[in-house]
């Protein structure tokens, strides 16, 4: 019988510790709408501010679109775990779905991006708040409901799109 392994992620996890930026989507198995209704997203985004706190890491922004989700996060400190915080994240609120009688799960993996110090942090969080938008879900930005940070407040005017 032929043994397959699980692929690793494409990088160390020790590349997502320190004071950095990451950018990460993860997706929804079989892109299944899961975000739909804010106590969904409520609860998600409970068990996501818990996780970016223990591992010492805060959020430019997180965005739950109906079948994924954007998070752009960043580490407070050299003690900082990006990593550990978004698969601790994963499995919380894996463990949650299964508890609570859903049928799906997140996929194995996710996409992730780390920022190199000249990219434009600002300019990828104006992207993130815009996809919505891009994906005829929301006419405006500021009107979509399943978005936050630890960082902003998305009234000011440098979130002008």
């Amino acid at each position: 019988m032929l043994q397959t392994h699980e692929k690793k992620h494409r990088l160390g996890e020790e590349l997502y510790r320190g004071e950095i930026v990451c950018s990460f989507t993860i997706c929804v198995r079989n892109r299944v709408a899961l975000f739909v209704s804010n106590e969904i997203f409520k609860i998600f985004e409970q068990k996501l501010l818990d996780s970016l706190s223990r591992n010492n890491c805060g959020a430019q922004i997180y965005l739950f679109m109906p079948d994924h989700c954007h998070l752009l996060i960043e580490g407070r400190n050299e003690d900082a775990d990006l990593w550990r915080a978004v698969v601790e994240f994963k499995q919380k609120t894996g463990f949650w779905l299964s508890r609570n009688g859903f049928k799906t799960s997140w996929q194995k993996d996710f996409f992730d991006h780390i920022l190199r110090r000249d990219e434009d942090v600002l300019m990828q969080t104006r992207y993130i708040l815009n996809n919505p938008c891009r994906q005829g879900i929301a006419d405006d930005w500021r009107r979509y409901p399943l978005k936050g940070s630890t960082i902003y407040d998305f009234s000011e005017s440098v979130f002008e799109l």
